[in-house]
């Protein structure tokens, strides 16, 4: 239970810094097993070796296998590829978990507790993209192509439904397009009901279009359990979850493999707020809670979920995204003081 395990730390861009150094704190705190390799990616990088994914911190991710992220920065319609996607992509980091959890009291909506396991590396992320020219014009139509595999489809199906398991959960939704993107969406489909019958009498399905399930979320949250679906859709609606809870800095995520994971605030690196210490380190922090269990120690986890519910609900902490006044060190130690507590 006392071995140290080695697990690769990326501290990201904008305010990654600032709220891993506040999670690393409350780590330490909490006694957390983890030897941590710290290394850089993303703009950082770029400005101190001229790559965003320097060699010595993917070989430190190949040899770790576990890696805690903070917030990359990726230019927006120009620039270099997302780190995130070519991480997912390099290491096979198929399934994306999105879990979204109430924590502040008296919000929008209660007791809402949906996770969102979303295809990780196909989709309209496989990044097919080109421009093709028309009249003298070398960018007149922009051509976007994705592609879904029955073999990927039913693996991220299989992963949900034994996450559902694994969690005590009652329930899959499928989520598609199929009405439409008939072959496209409908392959999805087609191999999540496949894989759903091994699981009759276990785990009930059910299953919707997108569309009428972005409706439903913001109607009635609470007929959700979880939600497995294609990429774009994951990306989309695990967003939409967020907001049920507070928004993006209460949303972690985990980016899971058959010999990796790397845990991450799922947040953007916010450089108009960067240095100034207003950041939110919850998202993060409960990304590495769910680290914890991923190695074992779900004890430890549930020490962490239990400081940050004093601090949010008893304590009534709340940074700026959350409409309160506490600095990112006032949260800091707070969960620190609760720890111990």
């Amino acid at each position: 239970m006392n071995d140290m395990i080695s697990a690769t730390l990326l501290p990201g861009d904008g305010i990654g810094p600032e709220i891993t150094s506040s999670v690393i704190t409350i780590l330490d705190h909490l006694k957390a097993p983890f030897k941590w390799e710290q290394h850089i990616a993303g703009m950082a990088a770029i400005n101190q070796c001229g790559t965003p994914l320097p060699d010595t911190t993917l070989q430190s991710i190949k040899n770790t296998g576990l890696v805690l992220k903070g917030p990359l920065t990726t230019p927006v319609g120009t620039g270099f590829k997302s780190i995130n996607v070519t991480l997912r992509q390099q290491f096979d980091l198929y399934a994306n978990v999105r879990p979204a959890r109430t924590v502040i009291p008296n919000g929008r909506y209660e007791n809402i507790d949906i996770v969102i396991i979303r295809e990780n590396i196909e989709g309209l992320y496989a990044a097919l993209e080109h421009y093709i020219p028309l009249d003298n014009d070398p960018h007149a139509v922009a051509y976007g192509g994705g592609f879904n595999t029955r073999k990927e489809c039913n693996r991220i199906v299989r992963f949900a439904f034994e996450y559902a398991v694994k969690n005590n959960r009652k329930k899959v939704t499928l989520v598609h397009k199929a009405n439409i993107l008939k072959i496209f969406s409908g392959l999805f489909l087609e191999e999540g009901r496949r894989v759903a019958q091994e699981y009759q009498g276990r785990i009930l399905l059910e299953e919707r279009i997108v569309d009428a399930c972005a409706m439903e979320l913001v109607i009635k949250p609470e007929n959700y359990d979880v939600i497995v679906t294609t990429n774009l859709f994951g990306d989309i609606l695990s967003d939409l979850t967020a907001g049920l809870v507070g928004g993006l800095g209460m949303a972690p995520g985990a980016n899971i493999g058959e010999n990796m994971a790397i845990f991450e605030a799922v947040h953007g690196s916010a450089p108009d707020i960067a240095g100034q210490g207003v950041a939110n380190p919850l998202a993060l922090l409960i990304a590495s809670g769910m680290m914890l269990s991923h190695i074992g120690r779900q004890d430890l986890t549930h020490k962490l979920t239990a400081a940050i519910h004093q601090v949010i609900t008893h304590d009534g902490l709340r940074t700026r995204d959350l409409n309160g006044s506490a600095t990112t060190h006032d949260i800091t130690q707070a969960l620190i003081k609760a720890l111990h507590t």
